[in-house]
Order: structure tokens, then C-alpha cells, then sequence
């Protein structure tokens, strides 16, 4: 159940609300201009150095917003302590827009037990058409960690080949050629948290 109080409010207003950072956490972050870029993200990393483990629990507790700023918060400060948390997280699905946000800090340790946790999220849902909220995500995170660990665990899609002809159901993914295209985003996402 998701956690509505004052002191997760107060946690919004200092981590999530500067500059509507739980809105640019994400795609938007890298559309910026060297201009907005730089302050924002030096803003977020001294965040990240602030915000203490306590709070980032209560942040998970949170609603999207909370949830998505505490993913990036952990990532960029590489608290891998919250692993399991994030792992817990994007399986259950329980929130909208902040599975991709888990997905990054997952990608960004970089572990075999993160690319396992990506792997746990696609082998529930990737037969899932119904519930794709995250799917390509989670498919260019376990890719990436593939490609640091130099292992094998991004089954899907198999052969690389498109989602749509893989498993049925995936209009949603049309134009997606190969796992590359997820691959890219989240490249670029685990760039600005390094």
C-alpha cells in the first residue's frame, strides 16, 4: 500500500519537486540543453549524496514520483543496498512510471544479481501484452548488463529478433527492430548516472 504522509510529503518537497525533477528523471534528461543539463544534474548528485538511506526507504513508499526520484537518487549515489528493493519493486508493478527508473539503477550496478532481477521482471510479464508498461526497459537493462558482465542472460528477444515476432500481442512495440533500440536508452540513462 502506498504511503501518504507528512513525511513523505516534506521527503517530495527536498528530492523530488526542485525543478520538477521527477519529471525529467528519464528521457527528458537527456534532451537537455549543456545549459539545463549541467545544473540539474549536479543538483541531483549532491542530492544523492544528501539523502539518507532512512529517507530513500521512505521514498520507495511513496507514489511514482517518490519511487522513480528514489531509484535515480540510489543509482547515482550506487547504494546497491536497495537491489532487492528496486528488484521487489519493478516486479510487482504496483505503480505507474517508475519501472523504468528501476530499470536504470538495476542496469547501472550492473551485477549478475541485477540482470537476474531484470530477468525475473521479463520472465513474468514479457508474455504479457496487457501489462507491457516496462518491458522494453527491462529488455535494454538486462542487455546492458549483459554487455558489462560479458554474459549471456538477454533471452529476450530471441536471436534479436523483434519483439512483435517473438510473442504475439505486440503491436504496442511495432518499429522496435531489435533489442539495440532499448539497449540505446538505457545507455544513455546509466551515462548520466555515472
Amino acid at each position: 500500500m502506498i504511503r501518504y504522509d507528512p513525511e513523505i510529503q516534506a521527503l517530495y518537497r527536498r528530492y523530488c519537486l526542485p525543478a520538477r525533477r521527477y519529471l525529467k528523471l528519464g528521457g527528458a534528461v537527456l534532451r537537455m540543453t549543456r545549459e539545463e543539463y549541467e545544473p540539474f544534474v549536479h543538483a541531483l548528485a549532491a542530492d544523492a549524496r544528501a539523502v539518507t538511506d532512512a529517507e530513500l526507504t521512505i521514498l520507495f513508499e511513496g507514489s511514482w514520483r517518490e519511487r522513480r526520484t528514489a531509484a535515480w537518487l540510489a543509482a547515482v549515489s550506487r547504494r546497491d543496498r536497495f537491489r532487492e528493493r528496486l528488484g521487489a519493486l519493478l516486479l510487482e508493478s504496483e505503480v505507474c512510471c517508475a519501472g523504468g527508473a528501476y530499470c536504470a539503477a538495476l542496469a547501472s550496478f550492473g551485477t549478475a544479481r541485477d540482470a537476474d532481477l531484470l530477468a525475473a521482471y521479463l520472465d513474468r510479464y514479457l508474455h504479457r501484452p496487457d501489462l507491457a508498461y516496462d518491458q522494453s526497459t527491462a529488455m535494454g537493462a538486462l542487455a546492458h548488463t549483459d554487455a558489462v558482465l560479458h554474459s549471456d542472460r538477454a533471452r529476450f528477444p530471441p536471436g534479436g529478433r523483434p519483439v512483435a515476432a517473438v510473442v504475439p500481442g505486440r503491436a504496442h512495440m511495432h518499429g522496435d527492430d531489435d533489442i539495440s533500440t532499448y539497449l540505446g536508452g538505457i545507455r544513455l540513462a546509466c551515462a548520466v548516472i555515472d
